[in-house]
């Protein structure tokens, strides 16, 4: 007896592949690049200080917050200009990696 796969086809810069897939690469979450508009944590740490209130305009490279992380204090800046919409930590709030701090319009 001859078990039979069932197989997917894949096109890679304009060549076919017939291929077997792992449940795992089923179900991946597709990619999404990262909007600048929504400023996350890259690491885990603690809000110390937050520079802008909503409603305030803000240039890139400008100051948004201090996040403190293993007794190290990091600036993060706005990546893009914009008006602060929503601010959605305090001081003192702990944070995760990835976790969203802020939005700009």
């Amino acid at each position: 007896m001859k078990k039979t796969e069932k197989l997917a086809t894949l096109v890679v810069d304009d060549t076919v592949y017939e291929t077997r897939l792992t449940r795992k690469f089923s179900e991946r979450k597709p990619y999404r690049p990262a909007d600048p508009r929504q400023i996350r944590a890259f690491i885990p740490g603690v809000v110390r200080a937050i520079h802008v209130h909503e409603g305030r305009p803000v240039e890139r490279g400008a100051p948004l917050l201090v996040l403190e992380a293993m007794k190290m204090s990091n600036d993060v800046t706005s990546s893009t200009e914009g008006i602060v919409a929503r601010i959605h930590v305090r001081v003192g709030d702990m944070v995760t990696m990835g976790q969203l701090l802020l939005e700009l319009d």
